[in-house]
């Protein structure tokens, strides 16, 4: 089936009073649906074809990861740019900061490196590290959290 038919059909059914419209061509079937007389968990298009992969044009679901119990006390410390994690100052030197420390106001907690500069990443709050949500090296992008810390 043509997609500019399928286009076209979809605009037939948007500006007429017609609710539902099925049609069946060439081992293909389509049935179009106005979205307030179609239940939200239903496909509102099957179109079975003879190609290996099917074409799926239901409306895609978003999806959340489970958020973990928010505790008040828990902040969670974001990236505040796009660039590297790095957990030390070096390959050979020790982690600024491990899960229990206890940090207060203006510790560096880590580094992102970004186009080649180094930006110290220092905690806003006192309080324990409870968590290190990113691993050393890897990529972060702006507003990624990066761990959490329980305020005192």
């Amino acid at each position: 089936m043509d997609f500019n038919l399928i286009k076209k059909y979809v605009k037939l059914i948007e500006e007429s009073n017609i609710s539902e419209l099925e049609i069946e061509q060439d081992n293909s079937r389509i049935k179009i649906c106005k979205k307030a007389d179609v239940p939200a968990n239903t496909q509102h298009y099957t179109v079975p074809s003879p190609s290996p992969a099917p074409i799926n044009t239901a409306p895609k679901q978003e999806t959340q990861p489970p958020k973990e119990e928010k505790n008040s006390k828990i902040k969670e410390i974001k990236s505040p740019i796009v660039g590297t994690f790095y957990r030390a100052p070096g390959p050979d030197a020790d982690p600024y900061i491990k899960v229990g420390d206890i940090v207060s106001t203006g510790t560096v907690l880590c580094i992102i490196e970004a186009m080649k500069l180094m930006n110290e990443i220092e905690s806003d709050i006192t309080g324990k590290i409870v968590k290190i949500l990113v691993e050393n090296g890897k990529p972060v992008e702006y507003n990624q959290p990066l761990m959490l810390i329980e305020a005192d």
